[in-house]
């Protein structure tokens, strides 16, 4: 009995295809529109959450506080040091790795090539904090770090324009005034959250960038590294309370430090991105709304050209939930391909945002099934009104009709 009746609800469709294509043309725009927000979102916060860990694998960053807009301070300034690090390597539990780090903006030149590359001067963990490996050639030894020797590894952008596909060991670039041998290749991290391109960096000890780039010992950033299974949070807790004692902060008085979390940085930048995604989505499906009133006005035309047959069937003894099945299974079809063929639009546009905007292509099923569902939920609801005056139609009346 469903199937028969599918199947004149299909019968109707096709002997109005033109008409029916322009109905459920409200659907498709509707549930393309739908699926494409949705889709392209859920890409964005996965590119959002991958930049945010490639800075490395549940990092905390640590560096001095800045005075407000306006120069004023409820705080004693102070710029890391030593001390600081010493303090968190000691006093730290739960840190799997921490690095004192400085970073500038230096001319790098090899040959008759030059670029403005990041160039940082860390120790060993810093390697373990972010997370970060190497493609080719060694990382500075321990006795190298200490004396301060002029080697350095690079990242995959210098290499790429310093040696193209060409073997950089050994060879010895300038980094501001200083020639300094690259003895390695960083892997690549790409564009980092913040759209900074993370592989344009040269990495040294920090001893060699402290005496021969910037000529003070000045240290920017600490990156802790929490161990796997140890809450962030937790961390960050503890780094403040040994900051505060190592930095001799009064009680009540506020830190002259800024510990971040960037686990915590992803998530919000997540949910923003999110919650951006939900209100497009909801914009978007207004349309859906609009495609339901005009299955509802097609499916009134559709009920008042039929009348005559709606009162034959009823006069040989079809039922009046006969007939309200058969405008509610042919406005429920009619629906379902409009949210079918949007769907593949959906998705069709999804990806090739996906490909232009450098995103994952990221559809969700449950968002595909919620679709399908509230397709077949808009061309109830909006159909069941005509199919129950069709329904109610007098057999003796619906026979006069012309």
């Amino acid at each position: 009995m469903l199937w028969e009746t599918v199947r004149l609800a299909l019968r109707s469709v096709r002997r109005n295809v033109l008409r029916s294509f322009l109905t459920l043309l409200g659907i498709v725009i509707g549930v393309a529109a739908v699926i494409a927000m949705l889709t392209i979102g859920s890409g964005t916060t996965e590119k959002v959450k991958s930049d945010i860990a490639q800075l490395g694998s549940n990092l905390l960053v640590v560096r001095a506080a800045r005075p407000d807009r306006s120069g004023s301070t409820s705080f004693t300034p102070r710029r890391l040091d030593e001390k600081d690090v010493a303090g968190l390597v000691g006093g730290l539990t739960s840190a799997r790795a921490v690095s004192a780090a400085a970073q500038s903006t230096v001319r790098v030149v090899f040959g008759a090539q030059n670029t403005a590359a990041d160039v940082t001067g860390a120790d060993l963990d810093y390697f373990v904090a972010r997370d970060w490996g190497l493609a080719e050639g060694r990382l500075f030894t321990e006795s190298e770090a200490r004396g301060g020797t002029n080697v350095c590894v690079i990242g995959q952008t210098v290499r790429t324009l310093f040696f193209g596909a060409g073997d950089p060991d050994g060879q010895s670039i300038r980094v501001g005034k200083m020639s300094c041998r690259v003895i390695g290749v960083l892997e690549s991290k790409g564009t980092s959250g913040f759209g900074q391109d993370q592989d344009n960096t040269v990495v040294m000890p920090l001893t060699t960038y402290q005496r021969r780039i910037v000529g003070r010992r000045n240290i920017d950033t600490i990156y802790v590294s929490a161990m796997d299974g140890v809450a962030t949070s937790d961390v960050q807790e503890e780094m403040e309370t040994i900051l505060r004692e190592t930095r001799r902060i009064a009680p009540g008085a506020d830190d002259n430090f800024d510990v971040r979390d960037m686990t915590q940085i992803a998530d919000a930048m997540a949910s923003a991105t999110a919650t951006m995604t939900g209100m497009l989505g909801a914009v978007a499906g207004v349309s859906l709304l609009v495609g339901g009133i005009g299955i509802m006005n097609i499916m009134l035309v559709s009920v008042t050209e039929r009348t005559r047959e709606i009162g034959i069937r009823l006069a040989i003894g079809a039922h009046e939930r006969h007939i309200l099945v058969q405008f509610l299974v042919e406005a429920t079809v009619l629906s379902l391909l409009g949210g079918l063929i949007g769907i593949a639009i959906g998705l069709a546009l999804a990806g090739a945002a996906s490909l232009a905007l450098a995103i994952p292509f990221a559809p969700s099923p449950a968002v595909i099934l919620l679709a399908v569902g509230f397709s077949a939920l808009i061309g109830m609801v909006f159909g069941f009104f005509p199919a129950l005056r069709g329904a109610r139609l007098d057999p003796i009346v619906a026979l006069r009709h012309e």
